[in-house]
């Protein structure tokens, strides 16, 4: 099974990034992790439905043989930020042309403010709700930067293993319930 991540930062040494990172550590071996690139993408221009550039095929691309996809994004504003909503917009053009269709879909953040990206995690919700991706409910995951969120492996520390570790498996065990892919 193959599961597309896509992090909303673009920072080199990103929170967020190594979130993603320290999860598909926490997976069974038989899970292919695929980080999507999504810095590479121009803004999005209706004007360019009928010639996507290179870099939006490749996404859609990606998205499509995606089992399912994980989100892992900051909050920015008190929203997504904007190079993930590009992302987005991007895949699910021309309409009915949309690689998010279906696909089944997990929500995580983190941040260092004291209610992690919640808010960017629920308007990231609505917008995948209208995409037709079912989103994993539960367990929701508000993760606050604290010291020992990481060790100085880049694994999730022994403070937050437990939760983290249960929200991989049943974002996973989602995945398989919900993927085309059977």
């Amino acid at each position: 099974m193959e599961i597309a991540i896509i992090t909303g930062s673009l920072r080199a040494e990103s929170y967020n990034r190594r979130l993603a990172k320290a999860l598909t550590k926490l997976a069974p071996e038989d899970i292919d992790f695929k980080f999507v690139e999504i810095g590479d993408l121009p803004l999005y221009n209706q004007d360019d439905d009928d010639n996507q550039a290179a870099s939006v095929r490749r996404l859609k691309s990606e998205i499509s043989s995606a089992d399912g996809v994980m989100f892992v994004t900051p909050e920015y504003n008190r929203s997504l930020p904007g190079v993930l909503k590009n992302a987005i917009d991007h895949a699910s053009r021309p309409y009915g042309e949309s690689a998010w269709a279906g696909k089944p879909a997990g929500v995580i953040g983190v941040s260092i403010g004291a209610i992690g990206t919640a808010i960017a995690q629920q308007n990231l919700r609505k917008i995948l709700a209208y995409l037709d991706m079912p989103t994993l409910g539960q367990p929701e995951a508000f993760i606050q930067v604290k010291p020992g969120l990481f060790d100085d492996d880049g694994n999730i520390g022994p403070d937050s293993r437990k939760f983290l570790q249960g929200w991989v498996d049943r974002f996973i065990d989602w995945v398989r319930e919900h993927s085309k892919a059977d």
